[in-house]
């Protein structure tokens, strides 16, 4: 019996799909949060960012999360304002971030992304925040689903030339 290339790519869909349905966010490889408390400078939170090359830091008061103060929050609230340099993290974080907990699926988590607009969703387990997944963490998931097809794809003669660290 013949399987034709339709048949495969189908196979490698329900494949994917079924993954994606069923696999667990505590499968994959979450980092630990870097977390600041509210009164940390929104200077102080930059430098952890850049220090460990993430895009957002976790805000917690007694160990419990109360915000999320992202790459984001720097653009949209922090720079061009009149003394920013003494602004505290819980003056521009985004309050009682949407948060999800680590036996919940992939599939929960990008919905969540793609419903809300959010690149970081921080994990929680009773309140006290434990890791943080990224679209960065989801996209390396989905290579790892069909590694051959994303790591031998030609790239477009226009995106030959080198590009710098930071996706210029």
């Amino acid at each position: 019996m013949h399987i034709s290339e339709f048949d495969d790519a189908y196979e490698d869909k329900e494949r994917i799909r079924g993954t994606l349905l069923t696999a667990r966010l505590s499968e994959l490889p979450l980092k630990k949060p870097v977390v600041v408390e509210p009164e940390t400078t929104v200077v102080e939170a930059v430098n952890a960012m850049n220090d460990h090359r993430i895009g957002c830091v976790l805000v917690q008061r007694a160990g419990q999360l109360v915000g999320i103060f992202t790459e984001r929050d720097v653009v949209t609230r922090v720079i061009f304002r009149n003394n920013n340099a003494a602004m505290t993290v819980e003056s521009v974080m985004t309050k009682d971030p949407e948060t999800l907990d680590a036996t919940q699926t992939i599939a929960c988590a990008l919905n969540k992304m793609s419903v809300g607009g959010y690149r970081h969703i921080p994990i929680v387990e009773r309140g006290k925040p434990i890791g943080i997944v990224s679209v960065r963490d989801l996209v390396d998931f989905l290579v790892e689903l069909f590694p051959e097809g994303v790591l031998n794809a030609a790239p477009s003669p226009a995106h030959a030339i080198a590009k710098s660290k930071y996706g210029g």
